[in-house]
């Protein structure tokens, strides 16, 4: 009998999961430090970030803040890299979870990703007027289009950066035409907005980071790991992180919805790869990893630029 108590707890400690990259040990409740390529390192030459607003024509009526990161090694003589980002404000601020300026600037400088030009999108408004810097919520009396935008499984909001956000970029800096070297990213539906754009346009987006993605039923985005199971590979590149703690709702289970897409990518032999832990519904896990997640999602650059 103590034999077998004895068995039964080596099994039991022995399946515990590791500590994520970053997090330190406090069940329900983790804390993620930053590493040294999310703080400003001496001698990285630091990109320009610039704020810009743009009203839509195909999401009609919808008013938006975005940002645009140009990195100092950008000269306009050969064609960059692009990454876009859903949820713009959370993804560009230097003081926040992710720190993508201060992470590029970093990456760019030391070869480990290539020279990209960052787009950070903010979800549209129906307004005709921004005032100040939009962010999680929108103005008293100021309906938001976030969750159409970024949880329909529709080739809507992929056409729209097409033919809008990157032709206008493009007017301007020379963006590369290959979708290899063409990346999207977000959290929680902004996730779900980042696969979808690539699962959608494969020909635009190969590279896909979802944060806390937002893999359940919200508009029926709980589908996907049945249709990547069924559908012809894309070629895509996946990554996914995610926590125990993540929410759970009426919409669903987000952690049982990223460790069904998991299980689907790996089913299908896609190039994935997923990092857990106990975190919940924010961006700290995916920000004390990101530089990690920019060097595995940029591993091959040298070869396919």
């Amino acid at each position: 009998m103590i034999r077998l108590s004895f068995l039964f707890l080596l099994t039991f400690c022995c399946s515990l999961p590791l500590p994520a990259p970053g997090q330190a040990g406090n069940p329900g409740n983790p804390t993620f430090a930053h590493g040294p390529d999310s703080k400003r390192q001496a001698g990285a030459p630091r990109g320009k970030v610039t704020r810009h607003e743009w009203k839509s024509r195909i999401l009609p009526g919808t008013l938006r803040q975005w940002y645009l990161y140009v990195p100092a090694q950008y000269d306009g003589s050969k064609a960059a890299a692009v990454m876009i980002f859903q949820d713009g404000h959370a993804y560009v601020d230097e003081a926040g979870d992710i720190r993508v300026p201060i992470v590029f600037d970093n990456l760019i400088h030391k070869g480990e990703m290539p020279v990209t030009i960052g787009i950070f999108l903010n979800p549209g408004l129906f307004t005709d007027k921004l005032d100040g810097r939009q962010g999680w919520k929108a103005p008293p009396g100021v309906k938001r289009n976030r969750s159409v935008e970024y949880d329909s499984l529709s080739a809507d909001y992929v056409t729209f950066l097409e033919k809008e956000i990157l032709a206008e970029v493009g007017k301007s800096h020379q963006l590369t035409d290959d979708p290899a070297m063409r990346a999207i990213c977000g959290m929680s539906s902004g996730g779900i907005c980042a696969f979808t754009a690539a699962w959608e346009r494969p020909d635009l987006f190969r590279k896909v980071v979802s944060h806390i993605g937002s893999f359940t039923n919200i508009r029926g985005g709980h589908i996907y790991p049945a249709l990547i199971r069924k559908t012809e590979n894309k070629p895509l590149r996946v990554f996914l992180q995610d926590g125990s703690n993540d929410l759970d709702n009426a919409h669903g289970n987000w952690w049982l919805g990223n460790l069904q897409m998991e299980k689907a990518l790996r089913f299908r032999k896609y190039d994935h790869r997923t990092v857990w832990g106990e975190g919940g519904h924010n961006g700290k896990h995916g920000g004390a990893i990101f530089p990690d997640t920019m060097r595995w999602l940029w591993r091959d650059w040298k070869e396919t630029k």
